[in-house]
């Protein structure tokens, strides 16, 4: 999406450890306008594929997230990587290595809201390695549930994640696919 790259290279930036900055946009002050253009694309690719349900994970998902469930007309579900006493015990959980924090984090989700039979599409605003996809995957899984696909917003494609997933049959769309990042810039792929 030639909008969502074009005000990556204006505004992002990258910090050491392969960290692509793009809290003034997308992740922690949100331009709006800018999530619902990326979500208008990810519903016109998932068109007339079944979606009964949005998931994403706390907390930076959420704002992408929210704004697709808008347009699907369907909840949206958040997963936790905290513990919560608020979710009780029934719950479904999968452990992944957390990238942006730099170790395990337990992936909470409760069986109140995830259910057999449910369509899920996870939106989520980052893939780097694929481990929290893969642990949302493991969370549909465990509930009986159905992956409709996959729609991100910026993936880091140097890191693997988003390739792995795509040669596993997983519709995998990300808006930007970054190829390059460094105290250079940011080169996307083509």
């Amino acid at each position: 999406m030639k909008l969502l790259q074009e005000r990556i290279a204006r505004e992002g930036r990258v910090l050491p450890g392969n960290i692509v900055k793009v809290d003034g946009f997308l992740n922690h002050r949100v331009d709006t306008a800018l999530l619902r253009a990326c979500c208008e694309d990810i519903k016109a690719h998932f068109a007339g594929k079944p979606v009964d349900l949005i998931m994403t994970c706390e907390a930076s998902g959420i704002p992408i997230a929210t704004v697709a469930a808008e347009l699907f007309g369907v909840p949206m579900l958040f997963v936790k990587k905290a513990k919560s006493g608020n979710l009780g015990p029934d719950v479904y959980t999968s452990e992944v290595q957390s990238y942006t924090y730099g170790k395990p984090v337990t992936l909470t989700c409760s069986k109140n809201w995830l259910h057999r039979g449910d369509r899920v599409l996870i939106v989520d605003d980052f893939l780097a390695r694929g481990q929290a996809m893969r642990g949302l995957i493991d969370i549909i899984n465990q509930a009986g549930a159905q992956l409709t696909g996959i729609g991100i917003a910026i993936e880091k494609g140097f890191q693997g994640g988003g390739d792995g997933l795509r040669a596993e049959g997983i519709d995998c769309y990300s808006l930007a696919i970054i190829e390059e990042a460094n105290e250079s810039g940011i080169r996307f792929r083509e």
